[in-house]
């Protein structure tokens, strides 16, 4: 059994695709053409533009498909979080200049992005009674600790609940920056969960505790949510849970 102690003065943060950051990766290609009037950087700007409008236009379409969004204020809302969304371009597929018979010089770009939707509007969709526990709605994951406050030595429990099936990784980060990998461990390898089913971490085969102790720092427990099975990130062997060897800017690209 292996103890972590946490300091009483710990974050908890939903991350990845769930209501409060839920952000997703997909391709897309965009273009655009000089014409009379353009010059060359601004026809790659307005290409790269091009391809992450598409990129929330694909994304948006795939949620609708996956989603029962006959609901009138839920459309409503994630449209409006996904007309709002930021993108993050994590790689440039592909780039190149070509020649278009009747339009000319043009420029095309393939690019892997994320799309990351306002989070005022996602979390508008998180507290509608309607679909926060609703399977048909998009994936929403919850979690939460058995207490608000505590006290030195005491343990720390904390509960994920999700609307509809979900893959998750649950994360330790101290205050050095240091990650540990809760979940999935050694002696818990599923990380599939029923919708509509509270999960307490730790329980069962997990071999370790979450011990609170004075105040060193600000550390916190992230929760990555998918609604499909989450990328590999590189881990290491510690006792009863895994070293996070991946960097902290890649975990949530790689997670899914």
């Amino acid at each position: 059994m292996i103890k972590i102690f946490i300091s009483l003065f710990f974050g908890l943060f939903i991350a990845s695709n769930v209501y409060a950051a839920q952000s997703s990766i997909t391709e897309a290609e965009g273009t655009a053409c000089m014409g009379e009037d353009r010059a060359k950087k601004q026809t790659e700007k307005l290409a790269f533009d091009d391809a992450k409008r598409r990129a929330v236009e694909y994304t948006l379409t795939y949620l609708k498909s996956e989603t029962v969004v006959n609901k009138y204020e839920l459309e409503k809302d994630l449209i409006e979080a996904y007309s709002n969304a930021a993108i993050k371009i994590i790689q440039e597929m592909d780039k190149k200049w070509y020649k278009d018979e009747s339009l000319g010089d043009c420029f095309k770009v393939k690019i892997k992005a994320e799309v990351i939707p306002d989070e005022k509007g996602m979390e508008r969709i998180s507290q509608n009674k309607e679909s926060g526990d609703d399977p048909s709605a998009p994936l929403n994951v919850k979690a939460w600790t058995d207490k608000k406050e505590y006290k030195g030595d005491e343990k720390i429990k904390v509960y994920i609940k999700g609307n509809k099936p979900f893959y998750a990784r649950v994360i330790y980060k101290d205050a050095g920056g240091n990650m540990v990998q809760l979940l999935p461990n050694p002696h818990r390898s599923n990380n599939y969960f029923n919708g509509g089913v509270i999960y307490e971490i730790p329980s069962g085969e997990d071999r370790f505790e979450l011990e609170v102790f004075p105040p060193f720092g600000t550390e916190g427990i992230i929760v990555y949510g998918s609604s499909s099975q989450l990328g590999d990130v590189d881990l290491k062997a510690l006792g009863d849970v895994y070293e996070i060897k991946t960097k902290e800017k890649d975990i949530g690209s790689n997670s899914r």
